[in-house]
């Protein structure tokens, strides 16, 4: 009975390791986690207890000492004791239970795995968070490194490109800084070549705006390869820069996004800090919340480096502000260091920043409407009474054959196709100033 004991031991330490997992993800589970998660817990303590009720008739049969053999007429009473298995989604359960608790054992288990199976099927539609692993670099990347990677770490030992890297940081663009200045110098050596077949097709062949829109070039192709000759320089230049203002660009969208989920965010930390929780466990409680996806990675970079570095949360705080995004977020991060410490009050100072990051969030929110509103009236003039004036200008000309020689239909074409360019650009325009809430 020793080895059914121990089976029967282990069997509740692995579900007390089920439990507490389940307890964890309770913190940063929505309502209906909650719920699943909560019968899970119940249905696990309650086949605990079922397990516990076999351990007396267990240890009935345990003495240190060796019993002498009785030999009986009386006929053998039927074990109460039952050895059970449940072949479970996670994992199989092998105990000795008694035979009274072998259904409702099997019933609790059961119960169990529909939660799980319910928990699972949530996943798979994309609830959860999705967390990217640091990879090696593979691809294009690895190819720009077999190729630029000791050039660019050169550079960067002679001091160049000094301010990309403060934008890479601030982008959180996944790529080491040495690996994206390979990138962009394998980057501008293709859009070179890609430059020189462009130039040669230009020589060659002309592009225009009516159908057949290529066609032969039959004049001089020295003057026709003076005209055409700054692509080899233009492309390769665009690319290089391109790339090297892609950072900044990334990190101004990012810090669009981050400024409207800070003043709610501030607000959500105001309340906690009312109730004197320890301040790293505010930051703990905004980065476990979904509600603010693009805050909640700075949040968790502060963590990281109390966590993992074993800064203290001062000095955790200085070391995000210089990497922020976002330069409300970076002032929030040292006005907090320097609350903490100077010793002055956690709540006063969240509410009065997120009183003052409320105001400009409203500020923001009118200065929106005002923009939309104008574009409005320009709107109007430009893509529907304009149109209509040109389209009119344009057939009487045609009718007269005074200045033009594009028939009717041509014209129709050359005044949609204006009207819908420009009714993609407005919408893109409102697109990029249109706030996330």
């Amino acid at each position: 009975m020793i080895e059914e004991l121990k089976k029967n031991i282990e069997t509740e330490i692995e579900i007390l390791r089920e439990i507490s997992i389940n307890f964890s993800r309770l913190d940063y589970a929505n309502d209906l986690e909650r719920k699943l998660l909560t019968g899970s817990i119940n249905s696990l303590s309650k086949s605990i207890k079922l397990i516990n009720n076999s351990i007396p008739d267990l240890l009935k049969d345990v003495s240190p000492m060796k019993k002498l053999r009785v030999v009986s007429r009386r006929p053998k009473k039927e074990a109460a004791l039952e050895h059970v298995e449940f072949k479970g989604i996670r994992s199989d359960v092998k105990v000795v239970l008694r035979k009274k608790d072998k259904a409702r054992f099997f019933k609790e288990l059961s119960i169990n795995e529909l939660f799980i199976k319910k928990l699972k099927k949530k996943s798979k539609t994309g609830d959860e968070e999705k967390y990217a692993e640091f990879k090696a670099a593979r691809g294009y990347v690895k190819l720009a490194n077999r190729f630029f990677l000791d050039t660019s770490i050169r550079l960067i030992k002679e001091g160049k490109f000094k301010s990309l890297l403060g934008q890479i940081k601030k982008s959180n663009i996944d790529i080491l800084f040495e690996s994206y200045i390979a990138m962009i110098l394998f980057s501008t050596l293709l859009s070179f070549f890609a430059g020189i077949f462009l130039m040669v097709f230009l020589v060659f062949f002309e592009v225009g705006f009516l159908f057949p829109f290529i066609t032969f070039y039959d004049g001089s192709y020295l003057l026709r390869l003076a005209k055409v000759g700054w692509v080899v320089l233009v492309v390769p230049f665009g690319v290089f820069f391109l790339l090297y203002f892609y950072p900044s660009s990334e990190q101004r969208s990012l810090e669009k996004k981050i400024n409207q989920e800070l003043p709610f965010a501030v607000i959500h930390m105001s309340a906690i800090s009312g109730s004197g929780i320890e301040p790293s466990e505010i930051f703990k409680i905004i980065a476990l919340n979904r509600e603010y996806p693009y805050l909640r990675k700075e949040i968790r970079k502060v963590l990281n480096q109390i966590n993992l570095y074993g800064y203290d949360l001062v000095t955790a705080l200085n070391n995000a502000s210089m990497t922020a995004p976002s330069k409300k977020l970076a002032e929030l991060f040292s006005g907090l260091s320097t609350t903490m410490t100077s010793g002055a009050n956690l709540s006063e100072f969240f509410e009065k920043r997120a009183e003052s990051l409320l105001i400009s969030y409203r500020l923001e929110r009118e200065k929106y409407t005002r923009l939309a509103e104008t574009f409005m009236d320009i709107y109007i003039s430009v893509v529907i009474t304009a149109p209509m004036i040109l389209l009119l200008l344009l057939i009487m000309l045609s009718i007269t054959g005074a200045g033009t020689s594009f028939t009717p239909g041509q014209v129709s074409l050359l005044v949609v196709g204006v009207v819908a360019l420009l009714n993609i650009v407005f919408l893109w325009f409102l697109q990029i100033k249109q706030p996330v809430y």
